[in-house]
């Protein structure tokens, strides 16, 4: 017999998705870009929404629209792609780049100011922060209650707090803008967005939450999709004034040569609340980044365990040691290697997800999807090799090319023609019945 979810449990799983995505990425790319994007903030703030927020948003509905994940989205083609592509994206999404992120960028803004041993500190803490996401991720029934009930109103206190302190603080000092939100500051907040790589996960999460539902008693598809858009609208509202408050933050409080945003994070707090609002901060972004780190360990495992006959337990322990090892590398070394993947997988799971929400439409269904996929990953590997520094001018000519968005028409016109066809086609059907 299929259940439902009570309104308060709909809210729950709402605050457990918004939490699953709030992690390292969330709080210290849009500080950042707030600052260097300086009297540019209003467009770039804009672009970055649309990625950071719009395409988390256009994940979930494409799980919900096609009733799971990437093997159900290219369900058309032989499965090896949609594993092939699965593969990519839960590797990428977790022990490679973003789960490992969320412990580094915790013990950045939490431990490592107050440590005179770095090394030895950084790799205590990262034991202890992916062990006990382990141990969260063990016992994945329980995480709608754990993280939805207990973990995540929590933290939403913490950050209104913060919230309200930057649109109240004084003394804002706009710095000069960079060089690269001069020209064209939508297209750079929109490029700036992959960093927190919301849109990969949200596919994961997805699938991770319909799982979620199934353990519930919740098996209905229309049921499902119900609370997976609900969850979806709540998340993103939750991450929408995360984002603004922090591009405030970055905007007016910036300091000359930061790093990164958790530079600029520290320094406003201890400014204005001193020891006892960096002790709170570094609660604020543990919490955070935890939260997000049991929801990657639990999808990435979920999602292996069924490719391989290793179990869902196993490949939790082992997910978090390789998070740990990653985790012990400079922040700056992440990111710096992280970007040229992002820039390369974001064009295919971008276009997938639109070709998922507008299949109903299109004409030759799988045609449509191969050939979307073929451009979309053409255009990544230009885009990544590109941030690699290869050079190739031959494509320069190409709009959105020089802010890494030359992916984007070329897309958007594959749909376009196979949806025309679909309306054709219809056409001919109906001149015939």
């Amino acid at each position: 017999m299929n259940s439902t979810l009570k309104p308060f449990d709909l809210i729950s799983l709402g605050f457990m998705t918004f939490a699953f995505f709030l992690g390292a990425g969330n709080i210290i790319f849009p500080t950042m870009a707030g600052m260097l994007a300086g009297e540019a903030m209003w467009p770039a703030m804009l672009g970055f929404l649309l990625t950071a927020v719009g395409l988390p948003l256009l994940g979930l509905f494409a799980v919900a629209r096609a009733g799971g994940g990437v093997a159900k989205m290219t369900q058309l083609l032989h499965p090896g792609i949609g594993i092939a592509i699965s593969v990519v994206i839960f590797i990428i999404i977790g022990p490679l780049i973003a789960a490992p992120r969320t412990g580094l960028v915790a013990y950045e803004l939490s431990l490592r100011a107050y440590s005179e041993t770095p090394v030895l500190s950084q790799l205590s803490y990262s034991l202890l922060f992916f062990g006990l996401a382990a141990l969260l991720a063990l016992y994945p029934g329980r995480l709608m209650d754990s993280i939805g009930k207990i973990l995540t109103p929590l933290l939403i206190v913490l950050l209104l707090v913060l919230a309200v302190t930057v649109m109240l603080a004084s003394g804002r000092e706009t710095l000069p803008t960079a060089e690269q939100y001069l020209v064209a500051p939508l297209a750079q907040g929109i490029v700036d967005g992959y960093n927190t790589m919301d849109a990969l996960a949200s596919i994961m999460f997805g699938m991770l939450i319909i799982d979620l539902l199934v353990k519930k008693g919740i098996t209905e598809p229309s049921q499902q999709y119900r609370c997976l858009v609900w969850a979806a609208l709540i998340a993103a509202a939750g991450l929408a004034v995360v984002y603004v408050s922090l591009f405030f933050l970055g905007a007016g409080f910036g300091v000359p040569g930061a790093a990164s945003g958790g530079e600029i994070l520290t320094h406003f707090v201890a400014s204005q609340y001193g020891d006892l609002g960096m002790i709170v901060l570094g609660g604020v972004i543990t919490l955070a980044c935890l939260t997000t780190a049991v929801g990657l360990l639990s999808a990435c495992s979920d999602y292996f365990s069924q490719l391989v006959p290793v179990s869902y337990r196993q490949f939790v322990v082992i997910n978090a040691l390789c998070c740990l090892a990653v985790a012990n590398l400079d922040l700056s070394v992440l990111i710096s290697y992280s970007i040229p993947v992002l820039v390369a997988v974001y064009p295919m799971a971008i276009s997938l997800m639109l070709y998922s929400l507008s299949r109903q439409w299109l004409g030759l269904p799988r045609e449509a999807l191969l050939s979307i996929l073929v451009v979309s990953v053409f255009f990544g590997a230009v885009e990544g090799f590109k941030v690699l520094g290869f050079s190739l001018a031959w494509l320069a000519w190409m709009p959105g090319f020089s802010v890494g968005l030359a992916w984007a028409l070329p897309c958007l016109l594959v749909l376009l023609a196979f949806f025309v066809l679909g309306r054709v086609q219809e056409r001919q059907a109906s001149a015939s019945a």
